[in-house]
């Protein structure tokens, strides 16, 4: 029996029809060397055992009525491959926009809490035979973004065909409802005693924040953003589009301007925004605001799968120069880092572990009720993965290329999520139809900034 965390545990309670809480991964194989051609049989009798090794693909919710404080992991008696490793048919003519809109369909879909909490699917494509798009899904609940790197890094090896990797834990009974229910009470308990610490420290962070603001060095404040496109009510209907950049070409401006990958990345996703929304006529006058989560893996002894605390950070699409932008793009960035650690890498953790489950569902009944602000508490959610910079490959299928995606939430309609693979950056990208008809040249316009930085430096 594992207790979900506090900060796992509200992944789960802020799902709703309208925003499954689901990270997705899409990865494109090459099954050219798929014994008589590509088939799904063949696919999953090599993937299968792969999958049931990686521990979190084994576990699944439990708690009960009885139980009054988050939920558990437990073992899963027997997992059915054949409920969690699924095959889907990509219409014709199968270009891009045909396997996007395949892809957010599979990212829109809820989870089961009855199972293990994720699923593979192949989408298969006839107008490219060759190449194979895989859909790895599991709740945000199971993993966070290092965490999910994590399981693709325990799927994958470093040459074709190398044995899965077997789990060394010995499976045990699952904890019963009654021993469940009795930790449980336990763990609301002694609740009561964590406020001792958690508000002085609070406090003191307030304290601290407030002289960041006054000298102009703190992060953006929440509900600071200008309205978009992207920030209004939609349904649990999605959209998606992914695109590929030169990790070289993002180096070289990251070591001409003396930057990060990571700069240069938001950089990036400020230009392509200004262009998109540009487009559509509705570039603010003031940044966006895009929450960025940050990992604190190693810096954290909280558990959980979790391990993310977030800032707030201006992005400058109003400023029409690339160089410029990314200058202030860097400053900005500065300030909330240095605000966010700050802050802290456990408070967001010891707060979320504070609010229990019936606290959150009153919550959730009043929110509806109490006047929303006019501004949406940020823009968007941008994100940063590093991966792994040599081939990989996912039993004896090479791993031509890797697009991650986050889920949507707080009434910001759009994620960005990037990940480095062998040399390139793969840019995963989601919204709603609802919010946004026409997310590829959001994803068309990232290429198009980074020529630009390209541009800067090249240009005598």
């Amino acid at each position: 029996m594992e207790r979900l965390s506090g900060l796992d545990a509200m992944y789960l309670y802020l799902e709703t029809p309208s925003q499954p809480l689901n990270v997705c991964c899409v990865v494109e194989l090459d099954v050219a060397g798929m014994p008589d051609g590509y088939s799904f049989e063949q696919l999953r009798s090599e993937l299968g055992p792969r999958l049931l090794a990686i521990p979190e693909f084994r576990k699944k919710l439990a708690g009960g009525q009885l139980n009054i404080d988050h939920p558990v992991w437990v073992e899963s008696a027997q997992v059915d491959i054949t409920r969690h490793l699924k095959r889907i048919a990509v219409p014709a003519p199968g270009g891009r926009v045909e396997v996007g809109e395949v892809c957010a369909h599979i990212a829109a879909l809820p989870l089961d809490r009855d199972y293990p909490l994720w699923e593979v699917w192949a989408v298969e494509n006839a107008s490219a035979p060759m190449r194979l798009t895989l859909v790895v899904k599991a709740h945000h609940a199971l993993v966070d973004g290092v965490g999910g790197a994590n399981i693709m890094a325990q799927l994958c090896s470093h040459e074709p065909d190398l044995p899965a990797s077997p789990d060394s834990a010995t499976p045990v009974p699952a904890a019963g409802t009654l021993r469940i229910a009795a930790s449980g009470v336990l763990g609301v308990a002694t609740r009561s005693w964590r406020l001792t610490s958690l508000l002085p420290a609070t406090l003191a962070t307030v304290a601290r924040t407030v002289r960041r603001a006054r000298a102009g060095h703190s992060m953006v404040a929440p509900f600071a953003a200008p309205r978009t496109l992207f920030n209004g009510p939609h349904s649990g209907r999605r959209c998606v589009a992914f695109v590929q950049v030169s990790l070289d070409d993002v180096k070289a401006v990251k070591d001409h301007y003396g930057l990060t990958v990571n700069d240069v990345v938001m950089a990036l996703c400020a230009g392509a925004l200004r262009t998109f929304l540009q487009r559509h006529d509705e570039l603010p006058d003031t940044p966006l605001v895009a929450a960025v989560p940050v990992s604190v893996h190693g810096k954290s002894d909280r558990p959980g799968r979790n391990q993310t605390t977030w800032m707030f950070c201006r992005l400058q699409s109003p400023v029409p120069d690339p160089v410029q932008r990314l200058r202030d793009m860097v400053e900005s960035t500065a300030a909330a880092k240095a605000h966010s650690a700050e802050l802290g890498p456990t408070l967001l953790q010891d707060w979320t572990q504070f609010v229990g489950q019936y606290s959150m569902a009153v919550i959730k009944r009043l929110v509806p009720r109490v006047p929303k602000p006019a501004n949406p508490p940020f823009n968007l959610i941008l994100s940063n993965v590093p991966g792994p910079q040599i081939p990989l490959y996912m039993a004896r299928y090479r791993i031509e290329a890797v697009y991650p995606f986050g889920p949507i939430l707080a009434g910001a309609g759009l994620n960005i999520t990037a990940m480095s693979y062998n040399g390139q950056v793969g840019f995963g990208i989601i919204s709603s139809p609802d919010l946004v008809p026409d997310l590829w040249s959001l994803a068309d316009a990232l290429p198009a900034a980074l020529a630009e930085l390209i541009a800067s430096i090249t240009d005598p």
